[in-house]
C-alpha cells in the first residue's frame, strides 16, 4: 500500500506539471512528505481533476455551441500540450510560432481530436493571391502547428468542381518526392474544394526576379538537377506535367525546386486517342505542340526545362514577347531554323503548318543567340541543344539528362538517394550566395529566399 501511494503521488505530479500547474515542487521534496496524510492527498487529487479540466476548456478555439461533443472531451495529446504551454521568456517569431509573440492566447489556441478533412483543423492567416477560380492564403495547421497554404478553388452550383482541381488531386495524392510539392490533406465543403499544401517561400520567377542579369552557374546547376529529378519521376510513372514555367517551380528557403500546379498534368497511362493542344504557356510550348500536334509525350517537358534552362543563364526567357502562336514559331525558327519534310517527316500534315507563312531563317549556334553560353563549358551548350531539339523524339530524357557531364561536379551520391529525400541532404550540395547579394551588404547573405508572394 506505501509504494501505491506513493506511485499516485508521483504520477500526480507529473500530470500537474505538464498542464501547466505546479511545476515548482520537486520530486524529493514529494518523497520526504508524511505519508500518512491521507486526507491532504485526497484534497491534491481534486485539485488536480480540477486543473486538467479547465486546461481542457483552455484548449478549445470555438465557442462552446459551435463544438463537437465527441471531440471537445477527446483526449489530450502530448503534443498539443507541448504547444499551448505558457513561456516566460519572449521568443522571436520562428515557422514553429507562426503567430509571433502577439495575439497567441486571446486569438488562437489548439484543439485536441482535430482531424484530417475537416475545415476546422486550418486556420487562415492572410490572403496571398487570387485567380479566377482559386484563393491562396497562408494558414497554419491546427493537428501539427506548421504554417500551410491553403488553395480555396470556389465552385459554381452548375459548373461543379473544376476539371484542372480533380485531375491535379487525383495526382498528387500518389506523388511523393522531395522536388514535388506535397498535398497535405483535401477539404470538400458545399461552397469550395480545398487543397492544403507544405508552406513554400518563393518561386524560381520571382529568385530570377531579384537576381536580374541571370544567375550564379552552380545555382543553376543545383536548380536545373533538381528539376530533371521532379520530371524524371513523374515521367517514369507515365504523367506529363503539360505546365512548366518558373511560376509553377517553387523554391525553399533552403533551396529546394519542388514542381507546382498539377492541374495541366495528364497521366499517360490513362486511355485517350489524343491530347490537347492548348497546353504549356506560349513560351514554354514546343514547337510541334504549337503547329497543332497531340501525339506527345515527354518531349513535351523537356522542351519546357530546356527553355526555363535558357532564361537561368540569360535572365530573360528564351523566346519571349508575342502572344499569336505564328509569331511564336517564328521566333524559334529564328535560332533554330525552319525545318522541312526532310529533316523532320510528317511536319507537312500538322494542323498549324504553314511554310508560307514563315520567312526563311537558317540556324544559328546557339552561343551565339545566348551570350552566356560563351563563357561556360561546352558541355552546358550541349545540354540546352540536347533539350531544345525541334523533333520531339530527338530531345534527350530527363533520366539522360541526369547523367549528362554536366552534372558532373556534384557529388557522386546524389545520383543515389531516395525519392523523398532532398539533394541538400547529400555533404558539399549548397546554394552559392547570387552576385547581386555579394555587392549588396546591406542584405542577408541570401534574401532572395526571403517570403515571396506565391505559395501551394
Amino acid at each position: 500500500m506505501e509504494s501505491l501511494s506513493q506511485w499516485v503521488r508521483e504520477a500526480g505530479w507529473w500530470v500537474r506539471r505538464c498542464c501547466g500547474g505546479e511545476d515548482t515542487v520537486d520530486v524529493e521534496e514529494k518523497g520526504r512528505r508524511e505519508e500518512g496524510d491521507e486526507e491532504e492527498q485526497d484534497k491534491h487529487e481534486v485539485v488536480e481533476i480540477e486543473e486538467e479540466s479547465s486546461f481542457r476548456k483552455s484548449l478549445t478555439l470555438l465557442p462552446p455551441d459551435k463544438l463537437d461533443p465527441d471531440q471537445s472531451g477527446s483526449q489530450i495529446q502530448w503534443f498539443q500540450t507541448l504547444q499551448v504551454r505558457q513561456l516566460r521568456v519572449q521568443r522571436g517569431r520562428s515557422n514553429s510560432d507562426p503567430l509571433g509573440e502577439k495575439g497567441n492566447k486571446d486569438h488562437f489556441t489548439w484543439k485536441p481530436g482535430l482531424q484530417f478533412g475537416a475545415a476546422q483543423s486550418y486556420v487562415s492567416l492572410e490572403k496571398l493571391a487570387e485567380g479566377a477560380y482559386s484563393s491562396v492564403y497562408k494558414g497554419v495547421s491546427r493537428i501539427s502547428g506548421q504554417l500551410v497554404a491553403l488553395k480555396v478553388i470556389h465552385m459554381k452550383m452548375e459548373e461543379g468542381v473544376p476539371f484542372t482541381a480533380i485531375r491535379e488531386a487525383s495526382l498528387l495524392k500518389h506523388l511523393k518526392h522531395a522536388n514535388i510539392v506535397l498535398l497535405h490533406d483535401i477539404i470538400h465543403t458545399k461552397e469550395s474544394l480545398n487543397f492544403v499544401f507544405e508552406y513554400v517561400q518563393t518561386d524560381l520567377a520571382q529568385y530570377m526576379t531579384q537576381h536580374p542579369g541571370g544567375l550564379q552557374s552552380h545555382n543553376i546547376r543545383i536548380f536545373m538537377f533538381q528539376l530533371l529529378r521532379g520530371l524524371c519521376y513523374i515521367h517514369s510513372r507515365k504523367i506529363l506535367h503539360r505546365d512548366l514555367k518558373p511560376q509553377n517551380l517553387l523554391i525553399s528557403s533552403l533551396g529546394e525546386l519542388k514542381l507546382a500546379d498539377f492541374g495541366l498534368a495528364r497521366s499517360k497511362s490513362i486511355p485517350s486517342q489524343t491530347f490537347s493542344s492548348e497546353v504549356v504557356t506560349l513560351w514554354y510550348r514546343p514547337p510541334d505542340v504549337l503547329l497543332g500536334s497531340t501525339d506527345y509525350s515527354t518531349a513535351l517537358d523537356m522542351w519546357g526545362a530546356g527553355c526555363i534552362f535558357i532564361e537561368m543563364l540569360q535572365g530573360m526567357p528564351a523566346f519571349p514577347g508575342v502572344s499569336d502562336v505564328y509569331e511564336q514559331l517564328q521566333k524559334i525558327w529564328m535560332v533554330m531554323g525552319i525545318p522541312s519534310e526532310d529533316s523532320w517527316p510528317g511536319l507537312s500534315l500538322l494542323p498549324n503548318y504553314k511554310a508560307e507563312w514563315f520567312v526563311h531563317s537558317e540556324p544559328k549556334q546557339f552561343r551565339t543567340v545566348w551570350k552566356r553560353l560563351n563563357q561556360l563549358p561546352c558541355k552546358t551548350e550541349d545540354l540546352v541543344q540536347r533539350m531544345l531539339k525541334v523533333i520531339p523524339t530527338h530531345r534527350i530524357s530527363a533520366q539522360e539528362s541526369l547523367q549528362h557531364p554536366y552534372f558532373s561536379t556534384l557529388p557522386p551520391t546524389i545520383m543515389h538517394i531516395r525519392d523523398t529525400v532532398s539533394i541538400f541532404k547529400v555533404p558539399g550540395v549548397y546554394l552559392e550566395p547570387e552576385v547581386r547579394d555579394i555587392f549588396n551588404s546591406a542584405k542577408k547573405i541570401r534574401p532572395s529566399l526571403q517570403l515571396a508572394a506565391k505559395y501551394w
